[in-house]
C-alpha cells in the first residue's frame, strides 16, 4: 500500500511539472529522440545483431583462448563467450545475455546476479564513435577502453560467489540472423524509451539546478543520470585530463539509465551484485585513470592485445557458421 502510495505521488508530481513546463518536456524528448536516432540505434544495432549470434554460436564451446580469463574471473567452464560479449556488445547487452543463459538453465541463479556485475560493459562502437572524438589524443580512446576492462576484470576477482564446474548445456540451434534482429530491435526500443525519459529529466535540470555547478560537476552528474549524454558533454571540460578521468568514470559506472534498462532485461535476478559492482569499477577507474594522467602514459598496448583476440574469436565464429549450414539457414530466410 505504501509503495502504491509513494509511486502515485511520484507521478503526480511529475504529471504536474509537465504541466507547468511543457515547452522543457517537449525539447528534453526532442533532444532524447534525436540522440537515439543519430547516436544510439546506428552504433549499438549491429553490435546487439552479431553479439546475439556470436553468444549463441559459441556457448559451451571450449574456447582454449579465453579459458584463463573465465578462470581469473570466476566464470562456469562454458560460458566464457558471455565475458566476450560483455566487453564488445556494450551496455546493456552483457546483461541481456547472462540473463537469457540464466532463464535458459545454462547457469546458476547466483552465477547470473555475479556474472552482471562486471560483464555489462560500454561497447567499443559506443567508446570510439562518441567517446573518442571528444579528445585530441587518438591514443585516448585506447586507454579508456583499456581502463573500463580491467577495472572490470579487477572487480570480478573481488566479488564472491566464484563459481565451479561446467555449464548446463542443452541442445538447441543456432540463433538465426531474422531472430537475432527481432530481439536487437526488441530492446533497442526499451533502451530508447528509457534515454528519452532521462533526457528529458535532464533538461529540466539544466534549466532549474545544473547551471548553478561548475562545467565538470554538470558533466558528471549528467552522464551519472545518462551515459550517452554525459558522454556527448565531455567536449565541454576545458581541462582534458579531468575529461579523462570524468569519462572513465561514468562510462564504467554506466548511469541510472542503464541501470534501470538492466533492471529491466534482469527482471527475476537480483541488483544488488550488479550495482556494487560498478560501483567499484567505477572507482577503480577513477583511480588507473588518474594515475595514467598523472605518469602521462599512453596504452598502446591496448591495440596489440585486443585486436588479435577479436581477430581469433570472429575467424572462429566463421568456422563455426560453416559447419552449421548454408548462409540462408543462418539468415532465417
Amino acid at each position: 500500500m505504501k509503495h502504491k502510495l509513494r509511486t502515485g505521488i511520484f507521478a503526480a508530481i511529475g504529471l504536474f511539472v509537465l504541466i507547468l513546463d511543457t515547452k522543457t518536456a517537449l525539447l528534453g524528448a526532442s533532444r532524447g529522440l534525436e540522440l537515439c536516432i543519430r547516436t544510439v540505434i546506428p552504433s549499438l544495432l549491429p553490435f546487439f545483431v552479431l553479439s546475439m549470434l556470436l553468444t549463441s554460436a559459441l556457448m559451451g564451446e571450449n574456447i582454449a583462448i579465453l579459458k584463463p580469463l573465465g578462470r581469473l574471473c570466476g566464470v562456469q567452464n562454458g560460458t566464457e563467450s558471455l565475458l566476450l560479449v560483455g566487453m564488445l556488445g556494450g551496455y546493456p547487452t552483457g546483461a541481456q545475455c547472462v540473463a537469457q543463459a540464466y532463464r535458459d538453465g545454462v547457469i546458476r541463479r547466483q552465477s547470473a546476479e555475479r556474472m552482471i556485475g562486471f560483464c555489462n560493459l560500454a561497447g567499443p562502437s559506443f567508446l570510439f564513435g562518441i567517446v573518442g572524438g571528444k579528445f585530441s589524443s587518438g591514443y585516448a580512446p585506447w586507454a579508456l577502453w583499456g581502463i573500463h576492462i580491467v577495472s572490470a576484470i579487477l572487480v570480478s576477482t573481488v566479488l564472491p560467489g566464484r563459481s565451479k564446474g561446467d555449464a548446463v548445456l542443452r541442445p538447441g540451434k543456432t540463433l538465426t540472423l531474422a531472430r537475432s534482429l527481432q530481439r536487437s530491435l526488441r530492446i533497442l526500443g526499451n533502451i530508447c524509451g528509457w534515454i528519452v525519459l532521462f533526457r528529458i529529466v535532464i533538461t529540466f535540470l539544466d534549466r532549474w539546478v545544473l547551471w548553478l555547478l561548475p562545467v565538470h560537476w554538470q558533466v558528471a552528474v549528467t552522464g551519472l543520470l545518462e551515459l550517452s549524454n554525459g558522454c556527448c558533454d565531455l567536449h565541454r571540460i576545458a581541462d582534458e585530463g579531468l575529461r579523462f578521468i570524468i569519462g572513465a568514470a561514468i562510462l564504467s559506472f554506466g548511469g541510472l539509465c542503464v541501470t534501470m534498462q538492466t533492471i529491466s532485461f534482469t527482471e527475476g535476478l537480483s541488483i544488488k551484485p550488479y550495482l556494487i559492482g560498478k560501483l567499484l569499477q567505477a572507482l577503480l577507474s577513477i583511480l588507473l585513470a588518474a594515475m595514467l594522467q598523472a605518469s602521462k602514459i599512453q596504452i598502446s598496448a591496448v591495440f596489440w592485445i585486443s585486436v588479435p583476440l577479436l581477430i581469433a574469436i570472429i575467424v572462429k565464429f566463421l568456422r563455426k557458421t560453416q559447419n552449421r549450414g548454408s548462409i540462408s539457414r543462418l539468415v532465417g530466410v
